[in-house]
């Protein structure tokens, strides 16, 4: 695992991670795991929040700020979250105008779609095999995410009484974490089918009207106390599993990624059309019967989200020889 060095062009990459990641959080079935993932950065940010521990809280009793600070890989986890809860804020805003449009939300998915799928291929080339019982175990957890991703992908949205308690939006945060980070696995769809999601991302429109502020704080730091124990505590098993089962775990992580590429397919029925917000909506996917224009369109948008996708990691490498 290459570490970049602590420079303004490491933090501005940092960021523009962070950025990507966010925004990948708050779409409905896209995970910013799956992104750190893309972006080479998975293992760094697990092992970064996994330090949270003795030792750093002992640099903290000594006042050994330094040696906090690089225990923690701070600077790399203080550009990455920067950047991170700017994506959150951006597509958050503008997340429904991208997906209650029939056309752009076609357009959408196939993007991220084509993405995915490219970088599943990438990942899956990534794993190396020592013994032929290895690549069995291998092929079989990627089987087996793949499985469990998809189900998943088929769970339906709920519609949460509102508002939803304090201690379910805090149990809220303490499972979407989890999916956050892990690959394929979208934080947002597990909002979504707990039914907190359209409660959770009002907050930011209230903020920008003035409405619900102190009620919207209390909120965020709920469910921000959720993810921070939770993902602390993940971050370990994840650290410990990528250490001991390095192929294994990726290997599951890979099918997390190919399973959950149904919430993403393009083509897609909606069943609602009488509600308004897509995060109320649902859909059933289906193949198009006849190649028209936006056909074309979508096929042609998931070809060049793959494309780039290809096209840059074969220049990374290239830079890198």
């Amino acid at each position: 695992m290459k570490i970049e060095g602590d420079s303004l062009a490491a933090d501005v990459r940092n960021a523009l991670r962070g950025v990507c990641m966010g925004c990948a959080d708050v779409v409905p079935g896209v995970s910013g795991g799956t992104v750190a993932l893309i972006l080479g950065i998975y293992e760094r940010l697990v092992t970064a929040i996994s330090h949270v521990d003795r030792v750093a809280f002992e640099h903290v009793r000594r006042h050994e700020w330094s040696k906090l600070v690089k225990h923690l890989d701070l600077r790399f986890l203080a550009t990455l979250g920067a950047g991170l809860i700017s994506g959150v804020i951006a597509m958050t805003l503008i997340v429904g105008l991208l997906l209650n449009n029939a056309t752009t939300r076609a357009l959408t998915f196939a993007l991220f779609f084509g993405a995915i799928f490219a970088s599943a291929i990438l990942v899956a080339r990534l794993i190396q095999t020592a013994t032929g019982m290895q690549s069995i175990r291998c092929v079989s957890l990627g089987l087996i995410g793949a499985v469990f991703a998809y189900w998943v992908s088929t769970l339906q949205n709920s519609t949460a009484s509102p508002p939803p308690s304090h201690a379910y939006i805090f149990f809220s945060g303490c499972i979407a974490i989890c999916a956050m980070i892990l690959p394929g696995i979208s934080g947002a769809m597990i909002l979504l089918v707990l039914g907190v999601y359209e409660h959770l991302t009002d907050i930011p429109r209230d903020f920008l009207h003035g409405n619900n502020i102190s009620e919207g704080l209390l909120t965020i730091a709920v469910f921000g106390g959720g993810c921070s124990i939770s993902l602390v505590l993940f971050s370990k098993l994840l650290r410990w599993l990528l250490s001991h089962h390095h192929a294994t775990t990726m290997s599951l992580l890979c099918g997390f990624m190919f399973g959950a590429l149904r919430k993403l397919w393009p083509f897609q029925k909606d069943t609602a059309p009488d509600i308004e917000k897509f995060k109320e909506k649902t859909f059933e996917v289906f193949l198009p019967q006849q190649f028209d224009g936006q056909v074309f369109a979508v096929c042609a948008a998931a070809l060049i989200a793959a494309g780039v996708v290809f096209a840059v990691d074969y220049w990374i490498k290239r830079v890198r020889a």
